[in-house]
């Protein structure tokens, strides 16, 4: 691209476009990075300039750009058909889908429902929970419970369950009442991983005033919404798998439906195809996204269980139809680049390979305990993070106002990384096709970026 049209362009983006969680003022006088290219693990900006895409282009990303299968997939789809509508239509892949996702899914989960993103997913599953309670005659149940730092999506209702005060408190005139429950906080880590203690506390902590609230307001909690494994935009804060197994046993026990929201770390982000494999259990209500179909077209799902369908499945008369759609619902290239996706899983032993990166990953983040200024280095599978603190013994934060995290953001920028942080926790969400020795440079430059800014 010649830089003359960069520079329009780029006097366009700003001038026409609002960018997303952005606080555009950042860009008065700067550009916003104009990428021409993506290629495996790599973006290219319009001067050629090389990044590492160490947050697989906001957690979606999969296969690595460009996939070649990926993108036959999505030709092959076009020349039978483009977009149908999903009611009282269907075909071949969105059939197709929905068999391999319940093949592959948790067990005991029956019927897949599509929608069109993340948030949507979320939406599906509430108004799922909610409208069961009233087919099965318990109108009371009517109420939602989630975890601080939870974060479920954008929407009304999945804001309403959302627990990031930063994204959230703004809307809070407009959102439905839910109960707002302590998410578990891991308090030491040793080698990426919670010391056995720190995990048992951690469980113990957190799960205690969810008995409470249950043993008191069960009979009108619908469900409990939660993120296994890994709490994404709100910190990146990791649980032990036990924290997820209890939950699983108390919503049992109190007959509260238990909604994994998996749309971010769903697809072997973890070293599992899902979450909650980790703590062997099977949610009521499942959402997928983002990952679904590697990171390239907007699709997701929300997967119940037969019970959960059953309720809904009457004469017409009754009013027992799940009144949702969306007029993408079921798009047929989004479900063939999904099937393909899936089939790459299979072949190209891609968890196989993640798990030696991850393997791999955890031995390079050893080298970020020389840093006086970072703490609480942690990982699970591919996803891994840290945080820049004024004094980490003492748990003593950077003034919010130093923007350390932003800072180190531009800095990564000159040393081919993207590390958009949140807050001062910088992470990593590596596409799963990222090699060992691409993981042991991505730590290397991040360790020059954290020398350079001082945080020896």
């Amino acid at each position: 691209m010649d830089q003359a049209e960069k520079r329009e362009l780029l006097r366009k983006d700003r001038q026409r476009v609002w960018h997303p969680f952005t606080q555009m003022k950042d860009y008065e006088n700067k550009d916003h990075l104009l990428i021409e290219k993506a290629e495996g693990v790599f973006l290219y900006d319009a001067d050629g300039n090389r990044y590492y895409d160490t947050v697989s282009s906001w957690w979606v990303n999969v296969h690595g750009h460009g996939h070649p299968r990926i993108k036959q997939a999505i030709v092959r789809q076009l020349d039978e058909t483009d977009h149908i509508m999903f009611s009282g239509f269907t075909h071949r892949p969105a059939i197709e889908l929905a068999d391999k996702l319940l093949a592959i899914a948790p067990p005991g989960l029956g019927k897949v429902f599509y929608s069109d993103n993340g948030s949507t997913a979320v939406e599906v599953a509430l108004k799922m929970s909610f409208q069961y309670w009233r087919h099965t005659g318990r109108p009371g149940k009517t109420k939602f419970a989630y975890l601080e730092n939870g974060y479920h999506g954008d929407t009304l209702g999945a804001v309403s369950v959302g627990g990031v005060e930063l994204f959230h408190a703004a809307f809070r005139p407009l959102l439905f009442d839910a109960y707002r429950l302590p998410a578990p906080q891991v308090r030491e880590w040793v080698d990426g991983r919670p010391t056995p203690e720190a995990a048992r506390t951690c469980v113990d902590e957190a799960i205690e005033p969810v008995r409470r609230l249950f043993e008191t307001s069960a009979g009108e909690i619908a469900g409990l919404v939660v993120e296994p494994m890994i709490q994404a935009a709100g910190g990146m804060k990791m649980h032990p798998p036990e924290y997820i197994q209890k939950l699983r046993d108390l919503c049992t026990q109190y007959d509260v439906h238990l909604i994994a929201d998996e749309v971010a770390v769903g697809f072997g982000r973890t070293g599992t195809m899902f979450a909650c494999e980790h703590a062997g259990v099977t949610p009521d209500l499942l959402c997928l996204s983002k990952g679904l179909t590697a990171g390239i077209v907007p699709l997701s799902a929300t997967l119940c269980t037969d019970r959960i369908y059953e309720a809904f499945y009457d004469d017409y008369e009754t009013l027992k139809t799940f009144f949702h759609g969306h007029s993408f619902t079921g798009n047929p290239p989004a479900c063939a680049v999904a099937l393909e996706s899936l089939r790459l899983f299979e072949e190209d032993r891609v968890l196989e390979r993640a798990r030696e990166t991850s393997e791999a990953l955890r031995v390079q983040l050893r080298r970020l305990g020389s840093f006086r200024h970072v703490a609480n280095v942690r990982q699970l599978g591919m996803v891994a993070a840290f945080e820049l603190m004024a004094d980490p013994a003492a748990g003593k934060p950077y003034p919010f106002a130093e923007r350390r995290g932003y800072k180190l953001y531009w800095e990564a920028l000159k040393e081919g990384l993207i590390l958009r942080p949140l807050g001062d926790t910088i992470y990593y969400w590596l596409p799963l096709v990222t090699t060992p020795e691409q993981a042991a440079d991505i730590v290397d430059r991040t360790c020059a970026v954290l020398g350079r800014l001082g945080y020896r």
